[in-house]
């Protein structure tokens, strides 16, 4: 009976490092996807630790090692914090495009009404998106469009609550990398380096 019970908790890991390495055509990536090493991210765009690590940690990760070819990266969209907008802002990326969606959401994390707290009284999201929207090239007509596309809405909640069931994703910013879990939150750039070498390395991370 033991042996059953550590064998299929070994087949449940197993699963959820799959379902959370798996990349989908729901997925946003960017760099090779036959990189060595794949990360991951679980983020969500009201999220402030989200914001903080766009703003102040990605660009040198990104020059350094998905520029490089070194590691794929897969962004996957979590509704938490003020779930509403970030779906919101979610819905507006996905209208722009695939090779417009990191302009768009880098866009709202350096709006800073959009995840920080506090007296936002005079912060109006519809207007903000509106805004971002425009400087892609997307119409008012097709921006309306997509925020207010319920199949839309739908299917992004529906990836959202597989993540949160099927990857056991509890908080944001999540990290996977190459199929090992870090859910301590957002990781600096020297946490990132150390597991990626040790990703690289073959060896399980700690």
């Amino acid at each position: 009976m033991r042996l059953l019970a550590v064998l299929t908790a070994a087949l449940a890991l197993a699963a959820c490092q799959k379902s959370a390495t798996a990349v989908s055509a729901d997925d946003m990536t960017l760099g090779n996807p036959k990189a060595p090493v794949t990360v991951v991210e679980y983020a969500s765009l009201s999220c402030p630790h989200c914001a903080a690590f766009n703003n102040d940690v990605f660009p040198a990760f990104k020059a350094k090692y998905i520029d490089t070819g070194k590691v794929f990266w897969v962004a996957r969209e979590a509704l938490t914090a003020d779930p509403a907008l970030a779906a919101a802002g979610f819905l507006t990326a996905r209208c722009a495009g695939k090779d417009k969606y990191f302009q768009v959401t880098d866009a709202i994390y350096h709006v800073p009404a959009y995840h920080e707290e506090g007296d936002t009284n005079a912060f109006e999201p519809h207007a903000t998106l509106l805004t971002i929207a425009r400087g892609v090239g997307l119409t008012d007509a097709q921006f309306e469009t997509c925020v207010r596309d319920p199949n839309a809405r739908k299917a992004l909640e529906d990836r959202w609550n597989r993540y949160v069931t099927d990857d056991k994703i509890e908080g944001t910013p999540t990290f996977v990398i190459n199929g090992k879990l870090y859910n301590q939150g957002e990781m600096g750039m020297p946490q990132l380096e150390a597991a990626i070498a040790q990703a690289q390395g073959g060896k399980p991370a700690t």
